[in-house]
């Protein structure tokens, strides 16, 4: 065998390998996530029912998105106050909606996946805009306040003490309005 024949059977090797490496958590961890759920076929407690009929009613998840929904009980979310009620009539998933937030996200969000879960357009543009005002990944405000059922003060609180979340919530929401008024006026 000559050295290039060796030299290339030993890339080949390494290389390997390190794809190995690089996806085998992803495999085990897809495993897992239909494993677990395939054995939690426990129904959500009643307590985790909203106000919200959108998100009351179920929907299918896609398989990615298995994992989270089997760890994470669902919680209830915030109560919903009279004039957040008013704002229902624009759903998250609107296109003009997922238009004017792009500008708020960051470049090249699915804003699909952004706005998925949210039980109203003034929720999820609430939070993104709370996200992008105190620089904390609107993902992980968008896990503390719709999957563990924080409060987007708390949430804000828990990443950047320093602000006064109450203030930056406030804000947020009231950006919120005035974006969701513009494109339903």
């Amino acid at each position: 065998m000559s050295f290039a024949k060796g030299s290339g059977l030993v890339v080949a090797f390494v290389g390997a390998v390190a794809l190995g490496v690089l996806i085998g958590p992803h495999i085990t961890d897809r495993f897992a996530t239909v494993t677990e759920t395939v054995a939690s076929s426990n129904p959500a407690p009643a307590a985790s029912v909203e106000k919200d009929t959108a998100r009351s009613t179920p929907r299918a998840q896609p398989a990615h998105r298995a994992r989270a929904k089997a760890r994470i009980a669902p919680v209830a979310g915030p109560v919903v106050t009279e004039p957040e009620a008013e704002a229902k009539t624009l759903p998250a998933a609107a296109p003009a909606l997922h238009e004017r937030m792009k500008k708020v996200l960051n470049k090249g969000a699915d804003m699909g996946i952004a706005s998925e879960d949210f039980g109203s357009a003034e929720q999820f543009v609430s939070v993104a805009h709370a996200a992008r005002n105190t620089k904390v990944p609107f993902m992980v405000l968008k896990q503390r306040v719709i999957h563990e059922g924080k409060s987007l003060e708390e949430a804000i609180h828990e990443f950047k003490p320093d602000l006064n979340a109450a203030e930056e919530a406030r804000r947020a929401r009231a950006e919120a309005k005035s974006v969701i008024s513009e494109l339903e006026g």
